[in-house]
């Protein structure tokens, strides 16, 4: 997987939005607002927050989840170590097959880094 398939990924998330609020406008509001609601700063920092969803969509296997977490968490001043280590926490509590979801994590934070010049 590349930088070009980790876009693919995040397109899809905004198509299915987009799908979702056109036929489903009252309960893509509600999920809006609800979201709006659990990322504001509060007791955890958006870093913190963006950190442990992303160990979550590690830990359900889900490779849309793991691209846009990585996102959100880098925007919001994750470190890549910090990535790598939520990550870890993932297979700590779900085994094996979060393990084998640090590969998408890996890809995800390598694709981020050539966009933005780290390499």
């Amino acid at each position: 997987m590349n930088g070009e398939d980790v876009s693919i990924k995040l397109k899809e998330i905004e198509e299915l939005l987009g799908v979702l609020g056109k036929n489903h406008p009252k309960e893509m509001a509600a999920f809006s607002r609800f979201l709006r609601e659990v990322v504001e700063t509060k007791a955890l920092t958006t870093r913190e927050k963006e950190l442990i969803a992303l160990a979550l969509g590690i830990a359900a296997g889900c490779e849309w989840c793991i691209y846009l977490h990585t996102q959100k968490a880098l925007e919001a001043g994750a470190k890549k170590e910090e990535l790598v280590e939520a990550g870890l926490v993932a297979v700590l509590m779900a085994g094996g097959p979060a393990l084998m979801h640090l590969i998408p994590l890996m890809k995800a934070i390598e694709a981020f880094e050539k966009e933005h010049g780290e390499e």
